[in-house]
């Protein structure tokens, strides 16, 4: 299985070095708290400059937030992703079924995170602001649903994501927020001219 990544056809030192160290992480084993520091630690050296991610990858769309896959690990160990949210845009209430960590690399975003009670779900604490350069990481464990968006209404923000498997072929579930009910979905990528996903 070939390698899918950016950095190949971009020549992206900087991503090329976020994935030669993730790499070197997930060869260590380590146990999934202290990997999430790792992670968050590697990503926010790469969130901390804006000027490599190709014009390509940081499209957005006029109605519909985009996923832009950065890299798939032939392996299926990582993905990373970027996010490309118009103004005002957001995702649906959902999860993701593996560990993940976001940086904010322009712009600023909101996480709302939920979690399922008897009734169905509720919001757990107010949504939290991702501001450019800095970083968060999402555990099943810890709780793994929430709802992300833009937090600017008048302008693109960006954030990179690195997830624990190929998120675009991962199974996960959207929640309708007033009953709980969750339906099963595959996210997928979203097309760059000249190099498809």
């Amino acid at each position: 299985m070939q390698t899918t990544s950016a950095a190949q056809g971009a020549g992206s030192t900087e991503l090329e070095r976020f994935i030669e160290g993730m790499n070197g992480l997930l060869a260590r084993e380590l146990d999934e708290p202290v990997l999430l520091q790792q992670v968050a630690n590697l990503l926010k050296g790469l969130v901390s400059r804006d000027d490599w991610l190709p014009e390509a990858f940081a499209r957005p769309h006029p109605r519909f937030y985009q996923q832009y896959l950065l890299h798939a690990d032939p392996l299926a160990r990582f993905s990373v992703v970027s996010f490309v949210w118009g103004p005002g845009q957001e995702t649906p209430v959902h999860d993701h079924g593996v560990w993940g960590a976001i940086g904010m690399l322009r712009g600023e975003e909101l996480s709302q995170c939920w979690r399922q009670v008897p009734q169905g779900l509720v919001m757990d604490g107010p949504p939290r602001r991702l501001r450019t350069g800095q970083t968060m990481v999402l555990s099943v464990a810890a709780g793994d649903i929430h709802q992300v968006s833009n937090a600017f209404e008048d302008r693109v923000s960006i954030s990179i994501h690195v997830y624990g498997a190929d998120i675009g072929r991962q199974r996960r579930h959207v929640f309708d927020p007033g009953t709980g009910v969750a339906k099963e979905f595959v996210s997928g990528y979203a097309d760059v001219a000249g190099w498809r996903a």
